[in-house]
């Protein structure tokens, strides 16, 4: 990934435009470069990054720094005296055809690991979502135990986030696979259209309908963000590893490496650093995605207040997206699951998960639902109150046996504090999930 952001790779993308652009005049036939000198320029145009910036240093121009260093190249085995084939380069166009469209080759490039990434995320969450199908765990919202579930729905649930994410991309990338080649302000005053259309097909992009000199900034504000929304999916799955690694839970843990150390002081710790560092990272492409909604208003048909900072904002964030999307393969591939933990988490409240169905039951035995939920939270509350106080007291199902309110018989308790009979309907998640494709 970081090579696509490398002057290198930016520079090879500008001279197979610039080439392209070229022999796009020859085919045309208008300009006065024949299709010899067009092939000329394909066999002799290079660049040395070093000259660039040599050039540069004087100019204060990247095109035209550009533009000397491979004119340089392409005039050097010319027979002296003789007509100089550098000079139908660049010819009709301004520096953002060349700029813009090559910035959004680059982005396809970038954004074609990232769909990959996805795609491959995506498969690991869902094999390990099958996996861990029958893995009882206890389902937690607002961080308190709810309801029983299995932790292959943990997998599932992220496997359809990450499906989003790739959906996400893909049209994404649609959005950005966009060039210009119109000239100053966008009327192709001085180059013919042809040209453009030549120049995108051979970079597998699509003419923009209508640029202003500039390709809107709307396009890659709408990849940044994107990016970020992508980096938030990764966030919440890192998020969920690292509560699950607390010691007070610790029903799964990221890979721990023969020789790995948790702590320079507390030889005994084993720290969540990876799902941490992918959080910390998130922040970045969060907030770079800002940089792309800054740069969208332009004065008039163009300025460049855009290009520094999206220069560094669009790298950055794909770097860390590539980056962040490796260390959660490592994670979810590896991710070490307890389920002998999970279940001991399950009877931590001695029953209180089940307190669902001890509602709909009494309901079912007539009462109303007020007066069942008091008879079920009483008997909770009684339970909870024990926990937080350190009491081995009775369990939530015995407190309900003793209370004369609460008339219902054994069988149907044993139905009730039965944690599969929540996942009755667990093959319908499942069989849903079967039928995602990355």
């Amino acid at each position: 990934m970081g090579s696509i952001w490398e002057p290198e790779n930016k520079f090879a993308v500008w001279k197979e435009i610039e080439i392209l652009a070229c022999e796009a005049q020859a085919e045309l036939g208008q300009c006065g470069i024949t299709k010899d000198e067009a092939a000329w320029i394909r066999a002799h145009a290079d660049f040395r990054v070093d000259r660039i910036d040599e050039i540069e240093a004087v100019t204060n121009h990247d095109v035209i720094a550009f533009l000397t260093c491979m004119g340089e190249y392409i005039d050097a085995d010319m027979p002296e005296g003789a007509e100089k084939p550098s000079r139908w380069v660049h010819y009709g166009m301004t520096s953002s055809d060349l700029g813009d469209t090559a910035l959004s080759y680059q982005i396809t490039q970038a954004l074609d690991i990232i769909i990959e990434d996805a795609r491959k995320l995506g498969r690991v969450a869902k094999d390990r979502a099958f996996e861990l199908a029958d893995a009882l765990c206890v389902g937690r919202t607002h961080g308190i135990h709810a309801e029983p579930m299995t932790f292959g729905m943990k997998f599932g649930s992220w496997a359809w986030a990450l499906k989003r994410s790739l959906t996400r991309l893909e049209q994404a990338r649609e959005v950005a696979a966009i060039g210009a080649i119109s000239g100053a302000v966008g009327t192709y005053s001085s180059i013919d259209p042809f040209v453009e259309a030549y120049v995108c097909e051979h970079m597998g992009l699509v003419p923009d309908p209508l640029s202003t000199q500039v390709l809107a900034r709307d396009r890659h504000a709408q990849v940044a963000s994107t990016l970020a929304v992508v980096a938030s999916t990764l966030e919440s799955i890192a998020m969920q590893v690292r509560l699950m690694q607390q010691t007070d839970v610790i029903e799964a843990e990221e890979p721990f490496r023969p020789g790995q150390k948790g702590s320079s002081a507390m030889p005994h710790k084993r720290n969540p650093i990876t799902v941490e560092r992918v959080c910390g990272l998130s922040r970045i492409v969060k907030a770079n995605a800002q940089v792309g909604f800054d740069d969208v208003a332009l004065w008039y048909e163009r300025d460049i207040s855009h290009s520094g900072a999206e220069r560094v904002a669009l790298a950055d964030s794909f770097i860390a997206l590539d980056y962040m999307f490796a260390k959660m393969q490592f994670i979810l591939e590896g991710l070490q699951v307890y389920p002998e933990k999970m279940k001991l988490n399950l009877d931590r409240t001695r029953g209180l998960i089940f307190s669902s169905k001890v509602l709909l039951a009494l309901v079912d035995t007539g009462i109303t639902r007020e007066a069942a939920y008091a008879i079920v939270q009483r008997n909770a509350m009684a339970v909870w109150s024990d926990i937080q106080n350190a009491v081995v007291g009775p369990t939530y199902r015995e407190r309900l046996e003793a209370d004369p309110e609460a008339n219902l018989a054994p069988e149907k308790l044993d139905e009730i504090f039965d944690p599969w009979a929540f996942l009755a309907h667990k093959d319908v998640v499942f069989k849903k999930l079967e039928s995602l494709t990355f």
